[in-house]
């Protein structure tokens, strides 16, 4: 692997940066500040920030430079700043949910993730813009505004939603990781636009409590880095049971990290069906038909499966999460003087029309689902598929009643867990993305197949020219 020094601290993915910082060789406040300038050189453009705390983030990181210096390292993350999704509580804080109606909601609590990296001594640099209420994947939102996705700087593009600013920040180096949700795609679906590594987790494997909720059923925080190794890393702060999460309670925890360079030789890796290659970009294959060499080339058996249903089936099978986001946004989204994303709000509004019936019969169908899923999968390690269908495309061709998200719902629905990470580019140097979906719970296996991938490949070390 071709090994690059780098002087600026921007420039580091996360572990180096933390390894950097625990050697006293780059010290949190130069760590903060690197972030902060090109911040405030970039964010301009991306807007990829609903608020910066740049104030704050100067004083933890002096706390934390006299405290490291001192011998009182709290840990191996001491020092280094991250970026959170604006769904995610910090007490005396606005948190908006994408929304313009709540722009001055202040949080009473901070959320369980929130204290799990504040208590290992990470430092908060603001909040990143997302789709409205969380519920879009394009990562367009009418009033609190849409990023701008770093690797076209002429044309718009879409960033990928709903945690399209984690996406942006995190690719344009304005923060070195990021924390994103993922309900039907939300983690995913930038990184793929973005060119990122995004975890999106089991249901109960990291606490919901202090987010603000789209469906309580389906939600899942996960971490959007530039690397496995950085997303492994923050996957070990954020997971583990919360007594404030009933989801969480009985999942044993997991250490990703002692099978995480264990290679994929001897793992079985199933390909999508064929029939799932229509209505894929011709690049998005070329690049999915080479991850499969790449990884059959360090060991790993690729081999077919026959799935008991079509990714585009599960797109719209939908009760679940429009009948929980009404719940939530139903009476703010019938007031129509209130300041919404009109699309968000069509969307929220159609979860008046999911009657009980519907809502139970789908979470029937889901639990048969699963059960065919995994007899399909009986022997096999993991699932391979495109992340998306295509790279990122032009704001103005986004059509709003389709969702991007044909290979990413069924992860949700199916509570399984799945890794996406860049996997070669356009011609026109637009990232694609390969998805690896694992059993729910199995987080590890996904990790180690994708550093793996990443140990042999260079696409991650790419960055937009800024």
């Amino acid at each position: 692997m071709r090994r690059v020094t780098v002087t600026d601290p921007a420039e580091l993915p996360a572990h180096a940066l933390a390894r950097a910082i625990a050697a006293r060789e780059v010290s949190p406040v130069d760590a903060v500040e690197a972030h902060l300038a090109r911040v405030k050189r970039l964010e301009p453009k991306l807007k990829a920030f609903v608020e910066v705390y740049a104030d704050d983030a100067r004083l933890a990181a002096e706390g934390a430079d006299r405290m490291i210096r001192a011998g009182h390292a709290v840990g191996p993350l001491h020092g280094v700043p991250v970026a959170l999704k604006d769904l995610i509580d910090l007490e005396g804080r606005i948190t908006t949910g994408g929304s313009a109606h709540f722009r001055e909601r202040r949080a009473t609590q901070t959320a369980t993730i929130a204290r799990r990296m504040l208590a290992q001594g990470m430092i908060v640099l603001g909040k990143t813009h997302t789709v409205e209420f969380a519920y879009g994947g394009w990562g367009t939102n009418q009033h609190m505004g849409t990023p701008w996705n770093p690797w076209d700087l002429a044309t718009p593009r879409t960033p990928g939603g709903s945690s399209s600013g984690s996406g942006v920040a995190v690719a344009a180096r304005l923060a070195p990781w990021a924390i994103g949700t993922d309900t039907g795609g939300s983690v995913r679906l930038p990184a793929s636009f973005c060119g990122l590594t995004g975890l999106k987790v089991t249901i109960g494997r990291v606490s919901t409590a202090g987010i603000v909720p789209l469906s309580t059923t389906l939600d899942t925080p996960g971490p959007m880095a530039r690397s496995v190794e950085d997303v492994a890393l923050l996957y070990t702060v954020l997971s583990g049971p919360d007594p404030r999460d009933p989801n969480t309670r009985g999942i044993v925890p997991e250490d990703p990290m002692p099978v995480l360079h264990r290679g994929v030789r001897g793992l079985r890796l199933a390909r999508m069906p064929a029939a799932e290659r229509d209505g894929v970009s011709s690049e998005m294959l070329a690049a999915y038909d080479a991850s499969l060499e790449a990884l059959a080339r360090l060991g790993a058996e690729i081999v077919d499966v026959d799935l008991p249903f079509r990714f585009v089936d599960l797109v719209t099978t939908s009760a679940i999460v429009q009948a929980e986001c009404y719940f939530f946004n139903g009476t703010l989204s019938e007031d129509a003087a209130a300041r919404l994303d009109e699309d968000v709000r069509l969307r929220t509004l159609a979860g008046s029309g999911v009657t009980a019936q519907d809502y139970l019969r789908t979470r029937r169908m889901q639990q048969e689902m699963k059960a065919a899923f995994a007899r399909a999968m009986d022997g096999i390690d993991a699932l391979l598929t495109p992340t998306t269908e295509s790279a990122a495309i032009p704001l103005d061709t986004v059509d709003q009643a389709v969702m991007p998200s044909r290979f990413t719902r069924f992860g949700n629905l199916l509570e399984l867990c799945a890794l996406a990470l860049p996997n070669g580019f356009t011609p026109e140097g637009l990232p694609l993305s390969l998805q690896i979906v694992c059993r729910g719970y199995d987080e590890a296996t996904a990790l180690r197949i994708g550093q793996a991938y990443q140990v042999a490949t260079e696409w991650h070390l790419r960055a937009p020219a800024l």
